[in-house]
C-alpha cells in the first residue's frame, strides 16, 4: 500500500495537484459549516470508522470486512444527507444570503451593532436593578425547536423591549429571549440546561440554561443573576462572569466578529481544535 501511494506520488501532475486541493477545499468546507454542532461528533466517529476500515483492508487483507463495506457504502451515502439535513439546509441557505462568501453587507453589520448595544445596555440597567435575565442571540445553528417553546414576538429589538420582557411584573420574565437578525423572535422560552459538573454552585438555572444551549449550539447567551446583579456571558459551553457593561460588548464583538473576516491560518486552527475536540 506505501508502494502504491509513492507510484501514484511520483505521476502527479499540474492538473492533479489543482483537483487535489478542490477536493480538500471541499471537505475543509463542509467541516466548516458542521463546526459548533451536535453534528461534530457524529461525523467525527463516521471519519474514524471509515480510516480504520480501509486501513485494515489495505493491511490485512480481510476479504469479508471490505465486502461489508462496500455493500454499506451506498446506504451510507443515502443516510448522510438525512443524518446532517439541518446542516445541509444551513449550508445552502448562507450561500444564498448576500455577502455569505466574503462576511456581512454593511447593512447587517449594521444591525448587529446595534443589537449588541441594545442587548448590554439592557444587561447594565438590568444588573443594577437585580433582575434577572436570559438572553440568547442565535448565529448559524438554528434554535427553532427553542423558539417554539416560547412566545413568538418577533419585534425590533431595544433595550426597553428587553427591560419590559424580564420586568418582575411580566409573565415572560422566568424564560429565555432569542434573538435572531438583530430581531427579539421569541421570550418566555425554555432551554436545555447543561448536564456538566459546575463547581460554583452560585450559578442557578439561567446559569445552566445558558451554558446548556452553548452546548448544543454556536449560539451565544448572556445572563444577568437576579440575586447578585452580575452579568455572565456563556459560549461553546463555557462561561464568563462578573463582566461589566463595557467589558459585556467587548466579548459580544469577539464571539460574534464573522470568521470570514479573519485569517485563513486562524479559521484552519479553529476547525482543527473543533474536529479533535480541543479546548
Amino acid at each position: 500500500m506505501i508502494a502504491d501511494f509513492f507510484w501514484y506520488l511520483q505521476r502527479l501532475g499540474g492538473i492533479d495537484v489543482v483537483d487535489t486541493l478542490l477536493v480538500a477545499f471541499i471537505f475543509f468546507w463542509l467541516l466548516y459549516l458542521v463546526r459548533g454542532t451536535r453534528a461534530v461528533p457524529l461525523l467525527r466517529g463516521v471519519i474514524f470508522l471509515v480510516v480504520v476500515v480501509v486501513l485494515l483492508s489495505g493491511f490485512i487483507e480481510l476479504r469479508a470486512l471490505g465486502w461489508l463495506f462496500q455493500r454499506a457504502l451506498p446506504a451510507l451515502l443515502v443516510a448522510v444527507p438525512v443524518i446532517f439535513q439541518p446542516e445541509l439546509r444551513r449550508a445552502l441557505e448562507q450561500l444564498g444570503r448576500p455577502g455569505a462568501l466574503f462576511g456581512w453587507t454593511a447593512g447587517q453589520r449594521e444591525e448587529v451593532e446595534f443589537a449588541l448595544s441594545a442587548i448590554t445596555e439592557a444587561a447594565e440597567a438590568l444588573a443594577q436593578r437585580h433582575l434577572g435575565a436570559l438572553i440568547v442571540l442565535e448565529r448559524r445553528t438554528g434554535l427553532q425547536e427553542f423558539v417554539e417553546s416560547g412566545v413568538t414576538l418577533n419585534a425590533h429589538i431595544s433595550s426597553e423591549l428587553l427591560l419590559t420582557i424580564f420586568d418582575r411584573h411580566t409573565t415572560l420574565h422566568d424564560g429565555a429571549v432569542i434573538i435572531r437578525d438583530g430581531r427579539v423572535l421569541a421570550a418566555g422560552c425554555v432551554l436545555p440546561l447543561s448536564t456538566a459538573f459546575l463547581a460554583d454552585r452560585q450559578l442557578g438555572l439561567r446559569h445552566r440554561a445558558a451554558i446548556g444551549v452553548t452546548e448544543e449550539s454556536d449560539a451565544i447567551a448572556v445572563v444577568v443573576s437576579e440575586e447578585r446583579g452580575a452579568i455572565s456571558i456563556a459560549h461553546n459551553g463555557r462561561i464568563i462572569r462578573n463582566l461589566d457593561a463595557k467589558r459585556l460588548e467587548k466579548v459580544l464583538h469577539a464571539f460574534y466578529q464573522p470568521v470570514f473576516e479573519r485569517g485563513w491560518s486562524q479559521r484552519i486552527r479553529q476547525l482543527w481544535r473543533r474536529i479533535v475536540g480541543e479546548s
